[in-house]
């Protein structure tokens, strides 16, 4: 399957997930499900959306993420070990905006998640994109 089918396969089964509650608090799961479900297949990333940013660092790029991508949030959470980095990620849908699972699987403008409130108080901070072609290259 080429990269544009799993593309489209990716984003078709995202947004079927519109306003679903299902993975809220849980955007990495969110982000790998709609790739691997989608498609029948099994890719490798961290155990956070902060880890899997900084597996995939040699391709972060900044600026508007291409349609997609995965984009990288900082983003500080609450842990039984207190307040960590887990991040927060999403799906480029191309032109700006990001499907992403928050509260709710919701689709914002990249930069306007930002604006988010995470149950910590802190508030996502744009790192950056990684291609789909990137994450499909990692390695367990």
């Amino acid at each position: 399957m080429n990269i544009v089918q799993l593309t489209d396969n990716m984003i078709l089964w995202a947004q079927n997930m519109a306003g679903s509650t299902r993975y809220a608090g849980w955007c990495l799961s969110f982000i790998e499900d709609a790739l691997e479900k989608s498609s029948d297949i099994e890719i490798f990333g961290g155990d956070s959306a902060k880890e899997s940013s900084v597996l995939y660092a040699d391709a972060l790029r900044t600026g508007l993420p291409e349609r997609g991508s995965f984009v990288f949030y900082d983003c500080l959470c609450r842990s039984e070990n207190g307040i960590v980095n887990w991040g927060h990620c999403g799906i480029s849908l191309g032109g700006g905006s990001v499907i992403h699972a928050w509260d709710k699987v919701r689709t914002d403008g990249y930069l306007e998640i930002e604006k988010l409130m995470a149950l910590s108080g802190d508030h996502p901070k744009y790192i950056g994109w990684v291609p789909l072609s990137r994450v499909l290259e990692q390695k367990p």
